[in-house]
């Protein structure tokens, strides 16, 4: 399930399921219209807009998820999607050759690549994730750029430091987001050499 955090300038508001940090952000929001109220998606730290106009309920009901369509009877479905694979022709002839035939093989390799992946790809997201969240709400603070460069690096020592002295709420969500891409061996990670997502 995603999940949101919504900050009030520099103070966490709420962090949960869509509906209760809309209602939160709305709670503030109607007692001060003026308020600095910001929402964040936790999953790619990316910034988001709810509509927060209506009642309690007109607001819950929007963010509801829809209800799943009935099965119909039969077998199910597969959610196979056709697609042209263009392959030299000793490629082709190896497919074939295998159990279960071309398709079937080239969907396991594309999971057995995926499984294999997973680890660096949850730690690439990480980074983005926190990189968004700091440029968006942190750009202005001192160290920045450095803690930037500690996150792509996974140097988990020197990105805490350049942190260190940051508004304490904004830090614990960045170190929460962040946490993932110092899991790898520093080898392995810098996924943005020459830049920031």
């Amino acid at each position: 399930m995603a999940t949101y955090t919504a900050f009030h300038g520099k103070r966490h508001l709420a962090s949960g399921a869509a509906a209760d940090v809309a209602l939160a952000a709305k709670a503030v929001l109607d007692a001060h219209p003026a308020a600095d109220v910001l929402i964040f998606d936790d999953e790619t730290g990316r910034q988001t807009d709810f509509n927060l106009t209506g009642s309690q309920a007109e607001v819950t009901a929007r963010l509801a998820p829809a209800p799943a369509a009935p099965r119909p009877p039969g077998r199910p479905r597969l959610g196979v999607v056709a697609r042209e694979v263009t392959l030299l022709p000793r490629q082709w002839d190896w497919l074939g050759r295998q159990p279960g035939g071309a398709s079937a093989t080239l969907r396991k390799l594309v999971d057995a690549a995926r499984t294999a992946n997973a680890p660096r790809e949850r730690m690439r997201q990480a980074q983005a994730a926190a990189d968004r969240f700091m440029m968006a709400m942190l750009g202005d603070q001192p160290g920045y750029e450095e803690a930037a460069r500690a996150l792509y690096a996974g140097d988990a020592r020197a990105f805490h430091a350049r942190i260190l002295g940051w508004p304490a709420d904004l830090k614990a969500h960045v170190e929460r987001l962040a946490a993932p891409a110092f899991t790898a061996e520093p080898s392995k990670t810098a996924s943005s050499p020459g830049g920031f997502a």
